[in-house]
């Protein structure tokens, strides 16, 4: 059972002392107190961690980049140029902050900001671990397509209030290609709706299994076409290549975010690859298992049951087994997603929209009824149930 940050620590003794001795400190029903601090330290936690994961991905990019063109990449600053990211963090603040003359500064301001907030809002529900989910909403799903509408809005603002030409065609660019390829990663997603029967990200990772032949994405045929439809969609939603039309440099200069200098560009990169690691993570989550840890190590029950360890010690231990699980598949998604970029020649304007509309959403329709028709025929049972079943019955 997947639960929120605070109802896993509901579970343990020493959490409970804790409410009692601060109401007692206190006078009053503490609980409330104790939520808020907890969800306050863990969105601490998780906000300064997706910062990192941010700037490393910068890193990560140069040096992946690097070693497909057989290049060094950086390696000046740090072991291995591993302390690159915060040169440029760096240099971003310390660059001069111009504002275009005709710009409109409000919403010129307000662009980068809702881009983050948006990235950050999504955070909310990744479920890193059954124990570590900010909030398991069971209505997860259209909370993430609404939330992370807001970075389609802020680069079409970023783009208008430029008040730039090339920043406004890079903005009506963004603006059209997220908007058209949420139908796509949205129908997706309702696949794997009907096969956990649940709208929450804990759902969909519970109904799963640890071992790969557990997971969705071998789940049937329809399925494991839904995961390319969905990764697909997911390069095309973040703008990155060969969908980084928003930002074409070689058309646009630098697109949406051409006026912008400072650290103002920087929270717009930042923006791009937490993106990256959300989706990545959402995929991990509907098609590859989740936090799911083989033979169910992830539950400490081993732990507790044969080597005698305490309940706290025992069901802490398989938290970082289930996070070490989701950050693995996370990061080798997020390693695919690099490998694309720098392997495919970007697309055009109209062969964008064209693979959107003309392929991808109908194919994803096809997956979604071929999923429905599948749990009617076979009792919504995977194919290696039912490959299991006609075998063993063969005999």
């Amino acid at each position: 059972m997947s639960l929120s940050i605070n109802e896993y620590l509901n579970q343990f003794e020493a959490h409970q002392q804790a409410i009692a001795f601060l109401s007692d400190f206190l006078g009053t029903d503490a609980s409330g107190i104790m939520t808020f601090l907890v969800f306050g330290a863990a969105c601490f936690i998780i906000v300064n961690i997706m910062a990192l994961v941010g700037g490393l991905g910068t890193y990560a990019e140069r040096k992946i980049s690097a070693d497909i063109q057989l290049r060094q990449g950086p390696n000046r600053v740090g072991p291995y140029g591993i302390l690159q990211f915060l040169a440029d963090g760096v240099k971003m603040i310390m660059k001069e902050d111009i504002f275009p003359a005709d710009a409109d500064k409000p919403l010129f301001n307000l662009a980068p900001l809702l881009a983050l907030t948006g990235v950050f809002a999504t955070l909310a529900l990744v479920p890193f671990s059954s124990g570590f989910t900010l909030v398991n909403l069971n209505m997860g799903v259209f909370f993430l397509i609404g939330v992370s509408s807001l970075v389609g809005v802020a680069v079409f603002l970023g783009g208008y209030a430029s008040n730039s030409k090339w920043s406004m065609l890079g903005g009506m660019r963004g603006a059209s290609q997220i908007i058209s390829y949420e139908v796509p990663v949205t129908i997706t997603a309702l696949m794997i709706v009907l096969l956990s029967g649940g709208m929450s990200f804990g759902a969909f990772v519970e109904t799963q299994g640890g071992l790969p032949h557990e997971w969705y994405i071998f789940h049937n045929p329809f399925t494991f076409i839904g995961f390319f439809v969905f990764f697909v969609g997911m390069l095309a939603e973040t703008n990155r290549a060969p969908f980084d039309l928003p930002e074409a440099e070689s058309e646009l200069v630098s697109g949406y975010h051409t006026e912008y200098t400072g650290m103002r560009f920087g929270l717009f990169a930042l923006a791009e690859y937490i993106e990256v690691f959300v989706l990545c993570g959402v995929g991990v989550a509907a098609f590859l298992g989740g936090y799911k840890v083989p033979f169910d190590l992830g539950s400490g029950a081993l732990f507790i049951d044969k080597l005698g360890l305490p309940v706290i010690v025992g069901k802490n231990i398989g938290q970082v087994l289930q996070v070490g699980s989701f950050v693995t598949k996370t990061l080798a998604m997020y390693y695919l997603v690099i490998w694309v970029r720098w392997t495919f020649p970007r697309i055009r304007v109209d062969q964008v929209m064209t693979i959107c509309w003309k392929y991808l959403t109908p194919l994803a329709l096809f997956n979604l009824v071929g999923v429905a028709i599948w749990m009617y025929a076979f009792d919504a049972h995977s194919i290696w149930e039912v490959l299991g079943q006609a075998f063993s019955s063969g005999h």
